[in-house]
């Protein structure tokens, strides 16, 4: 193993056990010296990394934002606002599917989304909400569009993480997740396949 993959490997150790202790006791509850003591290094080796916990917290959420820009910038080059709609839909409850745990910690801690909100706020042109908005409910909405996209977009993302579903396995959830989002956005029901 060369050097850059071990702290590769270590760096990626690090954000998982991070994540694991930030759903078992908050970002705000979870020291940097619990992350260093659960996975087995000194303070000074988590430093390295990160200089502080909400550094580890950008960089834990990081790889799904990335995944989600991604997936509306796809949608944008769909030929039809449905074709983009159902692009954005699936792509978001896959991206739900994934990271249940992340969802969860979102859903329930003040520090993760103090963390993730400044992300989504970031200034780089439109920011990810926005986009996202857009591809759901057009660019200028009417304010019933608008909610409609809020309830979809918050809604989602609450029931895929909430503790009450956590023992459905990730077809059933995906199922209804769906069928939820469709339903909400007068999309047509699912073919069965």
């Amino acid at each position: 193993m060369t050097a850059s993959s071990a702290a590769n490997d270590t760096r990626s150790r690090l954000l998982g056990t991070a994540l694991k202790l930030f759903s078992e006791h908050g970002v705000e509850g979870t020291s940097l010296q619990m992350i260093a003591d659960a996975l087995g290094v000194t303070k000074a080796a988590v430093y390295y990394y990160f200089k502080t916990k909400d550094e580890i917290a950008e960089a834990v959420a990081a790889p799904t934002l990335h995944a989600l820009e991604q997936v509306i910038e796809a949608a944008r080059t769909r030929p039809s606002r449905g074709a983009q709609v159902d692009h954005v839909l699936r792509g978001f409850v896959e991206l739900i599917i994934g990271q249940r745990l992340l969802l969860g910690v979102y859903n329930s801690d003040p520090g993760m989304q103090r963390v993730v909100n400044r992300t989504f706020q970031e200034p780089r042109g439109e920011d990810l909400r926005t986009r996202m908005r857009a591809v759901l409910a057009g660019d200028n909405p009417e304010l019933d569009d608008a909610i409609t996209f809020h309830v979809v977009f918050t809604g989602l993302a609450m029931a895929g993480g909430a503790p009450e579903y956590a023992s459905l396995d990730d077809d059933t959830l995906r199922h209804h997740l769906l069928a939820v989002g469709r339903r909400l956005l007068g999309r047509p029901r699912a073919r069965d396949r």
